[in-house]
């Protein structure tokens, strides 16, 4: 899914008097993905390092003159340029100071915006439309300058698009309640108009967004009524219809976002790629009116994927260059990390499996949503060869049975027949469409299992969901089955190997497994490389102590003190900081092996935290405490241990294990904090989180200055396959 991370600020705002404007007239990225220059609403241009969040650079006009286009920066010439008072083009350095000092040039018509692309040489665009590249504008300011729109026709928006190796101004106007959109090619020169289709009477597009995909330039706009639309214009035969006749533009309908009560005022959407487009001033579906978030829609399925309450007033600008998004609010310019991964239906819903889980077995032949959507080309299905089906493979010495034959005989035939006539037809070579007689035979199955309580084919089902073709989709009922019948190894196998389990049913295996004795659960064969992790984690054999992830069990520094909620504080004695400073006692597993192996299944299981939260709630206080306990020993001895997880063996990672204590703790916070046995816990996981988020902080202090290292080294040369590269820090 699409993420927001959390944010910072990079400058103050001065917002006008009326409080409807920021102050901000654009924020224009500069010579690389970590310099932006941003242009406020009256006299100043600011360079920023975004990173380092600090302004390198400042130039203001005289007093008197007014900035009237945001400042670009041309790559080719190190310049930038700007215009103030509607006709006068300023071009200068960074190492110039005064503004007044440097080059102007006065031209004939007021001046609507100058755009800037990287590879590409700056192009001005005229208030009444007209379109000119700067140097052939500069070696004649004062020529004349054409009219291209009539009478009562004004500029909304505009940008500058480069599609392949065409130049295009794009650029949006508005006529007694008719907008219309502008294609202006540069080589060669012509001029292509649309009539944007009319909404309801009195709405006017609050935002325009354009990209330039696959010989297509798609325009996004939104209304107050809270409607996104999109149209699509080929670039191919751009121009060949040039004229004054506007051409109609259909459109088409991509997101109806809730408004609540009246229209939307200030609000901005924002293409960030085929599938997501972020949404300022935008009503949160689930939150209440007046709030003002930052939010990331999901335009294939129509999902809310991210959403960060903004503090302060929305004015609706938003910027966005190399995966950040820059967004004025109240008195703050802030910049918004964000991720959006590749849009496929499994990901929209949460239930995309992180890659590691998936390292440690051949690839599912599940057919993907990805597959579906996209026409990528599907394997053809084949069952992968287990060591049940490689032994009992042999040459079938009556005739083979067929699917309906076989079904046929589950209904009635006792246990051993079925188990042996079902693994006979699995180790047959000449299936076909393994998925379909797959999910058939397990059907059938878990059908006779819940209505007969004598019947049961443990080995077969495990021995179907070993085949990676089936999912929880085809055979909703197997996995409550398995927990009916106490099978635990099927459970794990199918928290393995099913993509799709939903999350109440994640939650009723978590409540089996955390609450039942241990002595039923060691009583379970489970899977080899799940022991094998978790006897290596108990056995106690690990490197030597230190700082692991963040985190050191004996550290005193930070910790001599912590608040309460009462507002008291916790002294340590001089005793307990030699205990802390001694060689820590071995950590001892607060559940046995077998249930903590089934416990690491849960924790690396695909959910959605929206989803999850309402099952987690139904968990005991009892069960809740025990489970955080597991989690605190698994951070433990992951702090503790040289990192334990181990290729090719099932283990959760870190960011897993930290992921559940924050569901845990949000589900029953309230509860936890009412409970006595609970208050030392909480104390520990306070003091961990915080030791996560120092190391957090203390890498976003190296990051910028790697990168400027990573910038010195110059051009890299290929070294080879294999090589130790030395950098020396002075």
């Amino acid at each position: 899914m699409a993420a927001l991370y959390e944010g910072y600020t990079l400058c103050g705002l001065v917002p006008a008097q009326n409080q409807l404007y920021s102050g901000i007239q654009g924020v224009e990225e500069e010579r690389d993905s970590d310099h932006v220059v941003v242009t406020d609403s009256t006299r100043s241009v600011t360079l920023y390092k975004v990173s380092d969040q600090k302004p390198l650079s400042n130039w203001t006009v005289k007093q008197g003159q007014t900035l009237t286009c945001p400042a670009v920066y041309n790559a080719e010439t190190q310049e930038y340029v700007t215009v103030s008072d509607s006709k006068v083009i300023r071009i200068w350095k960074e190492d110039d100071i005064h503004l007044d000092k440097t080059f102007k040039a006065t031209v004939s018509s007021d001046v609507w915006r100058v755009h800037s692309a990287p590879g590409g040489e700056p192009v001005v665009l005229f208030q009444r439309g007209a379109v000119r590249l700067l140097d052939s504008l500069l070696s004649a300011p004062q020529q004349p300058i054409e009219e291209v729109l009539s009478q009562e026709e004004t500029i909304r928006w505009s940008t500058f698009i480069r599609a392949e190796s065409q130049q295009l101004v794009i650029f949006t106007t508005e006529q007694k309640g008719d907008s219309f959109l502008y294609l202006q090619r540069l080589n060669p020169n012509t001029l292509q108009k649309y009539r944007l289709e009319r909404e309801e009477p009195g709405l006017s597009p609050l935002s325009f967004s354009a990209s330039y995909r696959d010989k297509q330039i798609g325009l996004l706009y939104l209304y107050p009524n809270g409607h996104v639309y999109q149209s699509v214009v080929s670039v191919r035969g751009l121009g060949a219809e040039e004229g004054s006749q506007a051409l109609s533009l259909p459109r088409s309908l991509l997101l109806l976002l809730p408004v609540g009560e009246g229209l939307l005022k200030a609000a901005s959407a924002l293409v960030l790629d085929e599938a997501h487009v972020a949404l300022v001033g935008v009503p949160h579906p689930s939150a209440g009116a007046g709030k003002d978030f930052l939010c990331i829609w999901n335009t294939n399925f129509q999902t809310l994927q991210a959403g960060k309450e903004m503090a302060g007033k929305i004015y609706g600008q938003l910027w966005s260059f190399s995966n950040k998004l820059f967004i004025p609010h109240g008195k703050t310019l802030s910049v918004i990390p964000y991720e959006c991964p590749k849009s496929c239906l499994a990901s929209a819903l949460g239930k995309l499996r992180q890659a590691k889980s998936e390292e440690s077995r051949a690839p599912a032949s599940v057919p993907s949503w990805n597959s579906l959507l996209h026409g990528e080309k599907a394997q053809p299905s084949r069952a992968v060869e287990t060591r049940k089906t490689r032994t009992t493979r042999k040459t079938q010495s009556t005739p083979s049975l067929t699917i309906d034959q076989v079904l046929e005989l589950i209904t009635t035939a006792p246990v051993e027949e079925v188990q042996k006539e079902v693994d006979g037809f699995l180790s047959r070579s000449d299936i076909q469409e393994l998925q379909l007689s797959v999910g058939q035979l397990a059907s059938s199955l878990v059908s006779r299992s819940l209505a007969d309580p004598a019947f049961y084919t443990p080995s077969t089902l495990a021995q179907l969901v070993h085949t990676q073709s089936l999912c929880h989709s085809v055979c909703p009922d197997l996995v409550l089955l398995a927990l009916e019948r106490k099978d635990y190894f099927l459970c794990q196998l199918c928290l393995q190997f099913f993509p799709d389990i939903p999350e109440a049913v994640t939650c009723a295996c978590l409540k089996a497994f955390i609450s039942m004795p241990d002595v039923d659960a060691e009583k379970a064969s489970l899977e080899p490389d799940s022991v094998s992790f978790m006897e290596t984690l108990m056995s106690g054999q690990h490197g030597p102590t230190g700082l692991q992830n963040g985190f050191c069990p004996t550290s005193g520094d930070e910790d001599h003190t912590d608040t309460l909620s009462g507002g008291g504080t916790v002294v340590n004695t001089r005793a307990e900081d030699e205990e802390k400073t001694s060689t820590p006692p071995e950590l001892i597993c607060p559940v046995g092996l077998h249930k903590a192996i089934l416990l690491n299944e849960v924790l690396q299981t695909a959910y959605s935290d929206t989803f999850l939260l309402p099952h987690l709630k139904d968990l005991s206080s009892q069960d809740v405490v025990l489970f955080l306990q597991y989690l605190q020993y698994l951070y433990m001895k992951y702090s503790q241990d040289a990192f334990p997880q181990m290729h090719g063996l099932r283990s959760p990672s870190l960011s897993q294990i930290m992921d559940w204590v924050g569901l845990l703790l949000d589900a029953h916070f309230t509860v936890l904090v009412m409970t006595q046995e609970a208050k030392g816990l909480l104390l520990n996981l306070h003091r961990f989180v915080k030791s996560q988020v120092r190391l957090v902080s203390e890498l976003g202090k190296i990051e910028s200055s790697l990168q400027e290292l990573n910038k010195r080294r110059g051009k890299k040369t290929d070294i080879g396959k294999y090589s130790i590269e030395v950098i020396e820090l002075f």
